[in-house]
């Protein structure tokens, strides 16, 4: 008998060791991810509990914490391989990664990606949108603001070529339709620019969209702008147009006389958006994306120039 219940217990240690961990909070990147790693958690456990009641392991055969198939998958990690590292800013960085033969992450507009890192031993997940076009075969890229205290930085910043990552995704993403539009007016903070520009390469690449754009990039020097030769080629467009604004800068003599006359110094503030909203040829649908504070900032300023709740999209 008492083989027998050791036999019981060592078979309870097996199924608690094949239990699914519960995410810790820096897990989940707070995006609002369909499936959220706490969903795949909730998932996966209720399939433990179920082989547990049959006494079957089979059952947890289907269980991938990560695949190498380098299909990009919402519910598991994919390996991925860093083929490039370039430094745009003193703390912003445009990494590229490999995507096997000359297949293509086939993102909708402005979907973002999840990053899985592991830094002293914590487990901690952030959200990415590529920048890349949509249409990029063989790569993507990923622009990425490294912070001096950010524990997901401290991990990016080893990366070197050759290096694989782990990522799953595609999640979120706006539902840009060519013309729906009579104009879109972007803006965006910092890192913000990366959701805007796949969606502003998919209008200047369709001849047959005619949808107008006003970005507003909001940095805080000129030095800090990012994609500047990216930018200035998209500026040519016709129906494409580019302010900057810079919180940090007191007066545009410095800078180059091609930036000049659509720079403004100092906050994009609520007088300025007016003048930007009024501006625009047509009745402008807005995307926003930056921090919490920027969104929170420019919703309310959007509403005292006279545009609606539903006619704005934050990323």
């Amino acid at each position: 008998l008492q083989a027998m219940s050791d036999n019981e217990s060592a078979n309870e240690e097996d199924w608690l060791a094949l239990r699914p961990q519960e995410p810790s909070p820096s897990q989940c990147c707070g995006s609002g991810c369909k499936p959220c790693i706490y969903d795949v958690y909730e998932k996966e456990l209720a399939q433990w509990e179920r082989a547990k009641a049959k006494q079957d392991k089979s059952l947890l055969m289907g269980k991938k914490e990560q695949s190498n198939n380098s299909e990009l998958n919402p519910d598991t990690f994919t390996a991925f391989s860093v083929s490039l590292v370039e430094q745009l800013t003193e703390d912003t960085y445009q990494y590229k990664f490999e995507l096997p033969g000359n297949s293509s992450l086939r993102l909708s507009l402005g979907q973002h990606i999840v990053l899985r890192g592991v830094v002293n031993g914590l487990e901690v997940q952030r959200a990415y949108t590529p920048i890349s076009p949509r249409n990029a075969e063989g790569y993507f890229e990923v622009l990425i603001k490294c912070y001096e205290a950010g524990l997901m930085s401290q991990y990016i910043k080893t990366w070197k070529r050759g290096d694989v990552v782990f990522w799953r995704g595609p999640f979120g993403g706006f539902p840009y339709q060519p013309n729906k539009h009579g104009e879109l007016l972007m803006l965006a903070s910092g890192t913000g620019l990366a959701p805007m520009i796949p969606i502003l390469q998919s209008i200047t690449d369709d001849e047959e969209d005619e949808t107008f754009v006003t970005l507003v990039g909001c940095f805080p020097t000129f030095d800090k702008i990012y994609l500047k030769p990216l930018l200035q080629d998209l500026a040519r467009y016709w129906n494409i147009r580019i302010f900057y604004v810079l919180s940090q800068e007191t007066s545009l003599e410095k800078l180059p006389w091609s930036y000049q006359e659509n720079t403004y110094t100092g906050r994009l503030n609520e007088d300025l958006m007016k003048t930007i909203v009024n501006s625009c040829r047509r009745k402008p649908f807005v995307l926003i994306c930056g921090s919490s504070a920027f969104n929170e900032d420019m919703s309310r300023y959007l509403k005292a120039a006279g545009i609606e709740e539903n006619s704005c999209f934050v990323f």
